[in-house]
């Protein structure tokens, strides 16, 4: 700009004006058919009301689109996170393993993780998933802040990628 006038390389520049990471994400769901696109959206909503201090760390993977809702921007401080793929969404426990299940709800059997299948938003409302998040976020080391807006972070985009729809 020169003189506060737009020249034509400021105009060709804006064009190539990198991504937010909100725009980013708009792009993964936008990869999935518009009918999960919208539960997609719908979960995240009611995730970040249940941790709006959580950073969100994002990997538009191989197999998965991941929304982990963690206490600090590192992986390895991930609490629970969202992953969905072609077939549906899972509500995955980084520590599922350890933590008390009374309901008999988690699925999986490696040593750490479990999961379960969200077959809409209206599952995180269960009673016994919100036992599991209340027990997934008293875990959490370190814990999340009491005040504030978490960050969106995009961690990693995959080049090749399973078909989304």
């Amino acid at each position: 700009m020169l003189n506060g006038v737009w020249g034509a390389n400021d105009l060709a520049n804006m064009r190539y004006m990198p991504e937010t990471p909100e725009q980013q994400l708009k792009g993964f769901i936008g990869k999935f058919d518009p009918d999960m696109g919208l539960q997609i959206l719908e979960c995240r909503s009611a995730m970040r009301n249940r941790f709006p201090t959580a950073n969100e760390l994002v990997y538009d993977n191989y197999n998965f689109l991941v929304i982990g809702y963690c206490t600090t921007e590192r992986p390895s401080d991930c609490v629970v996170s969202l992953a969905a793929n072609s077939k549906g969404i899972g509500l995955s426990f980084y520590r599922g393993a350890t933590l008390p299940d009374p309901h008999r709800i988690l699925q999986g059997s490696g040593n750490q993780n479990r999961f379960v299948r969200l077959d809409c938003v209206a599952t995180l409302s269960r009673s016994a998933v919100q036992e599991l998040l209340d027990a997934a976020e008293a875990q959490a080391d370190p814990p999340f802040v009491k005040a504030g807006r978490g960050k969106l972070i995009i961690r990693s985009i995959s080049e090749k990628q399973r078909p989304r729809r």
